[in-house]
């Protein structure tokens, strides 16, 4: 039984650590609260943060709130309802990408890190032969 419960002190530590690790360092604990979705976006061939993204948190369809990243690429929601959300991420010359079913609990911190890929210049559209029958 102490075996049992030495374990089960070991495993509550160990998640707590790993909880506070999910915070950035300039951060303070205080300031994110557990209901909080929070996050960086990166580019993803280089890996460095990528500014003023443009994330919008949608509930039912419809569109709650919406931040912008900062110049390390951080961004957070707060004050988001409880429920399950659709984050998209948007940036002029990069790929537009969506995170669906992404759920806010009360009392639960939430991190969605994010990379993101620029635009190619050779996206391929159907050419004006596509639209015709040569029958």
């Amino acid at each position: 039984m102490k075996y049992k419960l030495l374990l089960l002190s070991l495993f509550t530590i160990l998640i707590s650590f790993t909880a506070k690790a999910n915070i950035t360092p300039g951060d303070d604990i205080e300031t994110v609260r557990k209901q909080d979705v929070v996050g960086g976006v990166f580019d993803i061939s280089s890996k460095k943060p990528l500014s003023n993204v443009s994330v919008t948190a949608y509930l039912v369809a419809k569109k709650e709130k919406t931040v912008w990243t900062d110049s390390n690429g951080n961004y957070s929601f707060d004050d988001l309802k409880p429920g399950t959300y659709k984050f998209v991420f948007e940036k002029d010359g990069f790929k537009r990408v969506s995170k669906e079913k992404i759920i806010a609990r009360v009392d639960e911190a939430c991190q969605l890190n994010i990379s993101m890929g620029e635009h190619s210049s050779f996206d391929f559209m159907p050419g004006p032969s596509h639209f015709f029958d040569f029958e």
